[in-house]
């Protein structure tokens, strides 16, 4: 719909120059309008393609918060959450709202939420000059009942100004031209310098991050599913690349949410009204769902394309490695919101830690104790995949605490006791499972772990088989690990056999046990018991 932008009170955070507000327009109209502004074009089953520029993943080293009162003491600063001088942020912000009054193009604006629990929900508002970017929002966040629209005052607001750079940002101390930069008192936050839509997601991501668990309520970086009659709800924590999109698409599982979500004391919630999957080597026939969601309404970022047929070639990672679609919850047919009922659920039956592992000596699958739990939480090991962000070119072992480290506004410990105080309390048990190599270094050349036989493990998990397994401790993560699991090699099952080079497996078991114990240091809990529930090296 077409308003001004002092109906919407835009003049009270300095846009007074923006006489018409293009405000959620249809899915149609977006497409429309991506079309004849040159932003986009039709693709595959009419899904619109695009393309972010420069920057086709995040960039965390742009992402600052405001050093100011309201928030200074809870922020946990550091290299995820940069401190900017408030005068620093003003003059910023006086750049992008003076672009926003002098540009011709137009303005488009999203209202929405995030959160299905309506208790727990923020309002959220989208400003952008890109078409696409409020049709990624659209996508992405809980979309409004029209009647929802009237009064509506959102409870925190990014401008989205991706053509403007910071051109003094050596004088200012910053790392780049872009910025992404929150303050947290005025609850707003202003993007400058990139495109790549997974800013704004992320973005109010960071901001429920901060929001909720001081409320108690535990945030997470991870996707949730359920049984067909909504019991038995499982999370999945990972960081991209991990698969935690994928697994949690399952046939036989409704989904909840594929990437954020909370958990209250009645249960937990999916963050978002859509999913942001990785579509390089999207297979139809292992991720079906995913596949099937690319259609009209559905926006591809990134992908290589054929300019004649517009037939994408998933496959072809030339770009980046970390293409993207983005597309509403419900085109996911087998999934909770799809089936017409609120994207939430009750407490989670089952945690699953994943790990893509870089080095090829974690276990496929093993079952965590209670403290084991909260170690591998804290530690977050996984590899950072290709392209997911700047600079990234092969897989590399890192660490992310709570499987979230780069979105975490508050100190990981304030996450993990949350977690372990649910987990206590509702007596979670918990899994790791290894979607990335065993038996060989990534840099080898050998493939990953294939996703059907990682399926056959989420389902063995899930429906409790895993239980009748006899289990071995694994020699350096102690872990329990299944000696055999339904049809899967057994041999694939324990990494010291999956080696063919002993002394290798050994060499780089150790390599990985120091890196872990380095890591913890930082995260003690002062707790004996977690902290020796890591690995250990006495063998």
């Amino acid at each position: 719909m077409l308003v001004t932008g002092k109906d919407l009170k835009l003049d009270a955070i300095g846009i007074t120059g923006v006489e018409e507000v293009h405000r959620n327009l249809s899915v149609e109209k977006l497409i429309e309008e991506t079309v004849i502004n040159g932003e986009g074009v039709i693709g595959p089953r009419g899904a619109t393609i695009v393309d972010t520029g420069k920057y086709t993943g995040r960039s965390p080293k742009d992402k600052y918060f405001v050093d100011e009162p309201t928030s200074t003491d809870n922020l946990w600063w550091g290299p995820v959450n940069r401190k900017v001088d408030e005068s620093i942020f003003d003059t910023l912000y006086q750049k992008v709202i003076d672009y926003y009054n002098t540009d011709n193009a137009k303005t488009y604006l999203f209202d929405g939420f995030a959160g299905f629990d309506p208790t727990h929900s923020i309002k959220v508002r989208m400003i952008a000059k890109k078409a696409w970017q409020a049709h990624f929002v659209h996508n992405m966040f809980i979309r409004p009942e029209t009647s929802q629209l009237n009064g509506f005052t959102p409870d925190f607001t990014i401008i989205n100004a991706s053509s403007v750079f910071n051109e003094d940002f050596e004088k200012y101390g910053m790392n780049s031209e872009t910025f992404i930069i929150f303050h947290m008192g005025k609850r707003l936050a202003i993007i400058g310098g990139t495109e790549y839509g997974g800013e704004m997601k992320k973005g109010i991501f960071s901001v429920l991050h901060y929001m909720l668990p001081l409320k108690g309520i535990l945030s997470m970086h991870c996707s949730a599913n359920v049984d067909d009659d909504g019991n038995n709800p499982a999370i999945f924590f990972g960081l991209s690349g991990t698969g935690k999109t994928t697994l949690s698409t399952d046939s036989k599982r409704p989904l909840i949410g594929d990437d954020e979500h909370g958990w209250s004391e009645d249960g937990i919630f999916n963050f978002e009204g859509g999913c942001y999957a990785k579509a390089i080597h999207l297979n139809p026939e292992h991720e079906p769902d995913i596949y099937n969601a690319i259609r009209h309404g559905a926006l591809l970022e990134n992908v290589v394309y054929d300019e004649t047929t517009r037939a994408v070639d998933y496959d072809d990672g030339s770009k980046t490695e970390n293409t993207r679609v983005s597309y509403p919850l419900d085109y996911i047919d087998n999934s909770v919101f799809g089936k017409g009922k609120p994207a939430v659920a009750g407490h989670p039956e089952t945690i699953i830690f994943l790990a893509c592992d870089a080095y090829g000596v974690l276990p496929p699958v093993a079952k965590l104790s209670p403290d084991q739990a909260m170690y591998h939480f804290i530690s977050g090991y996984t590899a950072k995949v290709a392209g997911t962000e700047r600079g990234v070119t092969e897989p590399t072992a890192t660490f992310s605490p709570c499987f979230g480290g780069p979105f975490l506004t508050l100190h990981p410990l304030k996450y993990a006791a949350l977690l372990g105080d649910k987990m206590k309390k509702y007596n979670v048990p918990a899994f790791l499972v290894n979607t990335g190599w065993v038996g060989a270094n990534a840099k080898s050349g050998a493939k990953r772990i294939s996703l059907p036989i990682t399926r056959k493990i989420i389902h063995a998990i899930l429906d409790g088989s895993i239980n009748d397994s006899n289990m071995e401790v694994d020699p350096y993560f102690r872990m329990m690990v299944p000696q055999t699991l339904g049809d899967i090699d057994s041999n694939l099952l324990i990494p010291s056999k999956a080696w063919k080079d002993q002394d290798e497996y050994h060499t780089t078991a150790i390599e990985l046990v120091k890196k872990f114990q380095k890591n913890f240091e930082q995260y003690d809990l002062g707790d004996a018991e977690v902290r020796n529930a890591g690995p250990v090296l006495d063998q």
